[in-house]
């Protein structure tokens, strides 16, 4: 990281005015600003705050493709980071950049670290927070997977379906709503809502746009119709309450299977799995003179 020479100076000199300075940018785009210093710093258009409780420990960083990593530590605050944004998950795989300065001139700077936060665990009224380099990224598979099902997510750059297509999203209040067994709602009740076939919304996403869970998300489980209305079910309970009249978009699931991709959605072109693979049975097969060898049972 390269470092400015009149920042090199000051850390030669030795008197030096030096401070840290942390950002978080939560996947909703909020942007919380922290300093260790005794004022209030600010660049980058964002406004570091001082005597937040927030601390760092020391930071980890190696060469090569070994994951760098911190922890930060905090006292929750109803100013600064809440109990229960971190409870409903808003803090979960937030970013996080922080940076040496000179607290007299923060023109003078240097980036230290960048990545997000990984686990995140609750110590009586504080936290602990584990920061991962971007390193991590490279953990994850990378490269295409042959298989029948499709890789891609519905809407992402591979998919390239627009959710907002008429007809496969839906903006709702919420009606009824159950909780589920950590108090979160889980099932959700509609009296009217059969503009869309039975299952449509399976294994798709609903999204809270107001109140308090607003900017939440969660994966839908089922959706079935009968004759009293709709009910969606979650896979898992929001963790944050959802209240009647709280608004909320649904959109349509995909299955990953090619018949779903060409009829429900149009899409085949983009299709990115491999429904012509050979199936295990295809492994096990043997030249014979008679019979259709098509990959298909040896049974018959």
């Amino acid at each position: 990281m390269a470092i400015s020479p009149e920042f090199q100076a000051h850390l030669e000199s030795g008197l030096t005015t030096l401070a840290r300075c942390w950002a978080v940018e939560r996947r909703d785009g909020v942007v919380f600003g922290f300093t260790d210093h005794d004022r209030d710093l600010a660049f980058e258009g964002i406004t570091f705050r001082a005597d937040t409780g927030l601390t760092a420990r020391a930071l980890e960083q190696t060469t090569g493709l070994a994951v760098d990593n911190s922890e930060a530590l905090g006292i929750l605050s109803d100013a600064a980071v809440k109990e229960e944004d971190i409870a409903a998950g808003r803090f979960d795989g937030a970013g996080v950049r922080a940076w040496l300065v000179n607290w007299q001139d923060v023109r003078q700077r240097v980036l230290l670290f960048a990545g997000s936060i990984g686990e995140i665990r609750r110590k009586g009224g504080g936290f602990e927070a584990e920061l991962r380099g971007l390193a991590e990224a490279l953990n994850q598979p990378q490269g295409r997977i042959y298989q029948k099902p499709c890789t891609a997510v519905l809407g992402d750059g591979d998919c390239r379906f627009d959710l907002a297509t008429p007809g496969y999203r839906a903006e709702v209040a919420a009606e009824e709503v159950v909780a589920g067994e950590t108090g979160g709602a889980r099932i959700f009740r509609f009296a009217d809502l059969s503009a869309f076939d039975e299952r449509w919304f399976e294994r798709g996403r609903l999204t809270v746009l107001s109140g308090a869970a607003e900017g939440l998300t969660a994966l839908i489980k089922n959706d079935r119709l009968s004759n009293t209305g709709r009910e969606i079910e979650l896979w898992e309970a929001l963790r944050a309450p959802v209240q009647p009249g709280d608004m909320l978009r649904m959109d349509a699931g995909c299955d990953k299977r090619a018949e779903t991709c060409r009829l429900k959605f149009q899409n085949f072109l983009n299709f990115r799995g491999f429904p012509h693979i050979p199936g295990d049975d295809w492994l096990m097969s043997y030249p014979s003179r008679s019979g259709v060898n098509d990959g298909g049972s040896l049974q018959g």
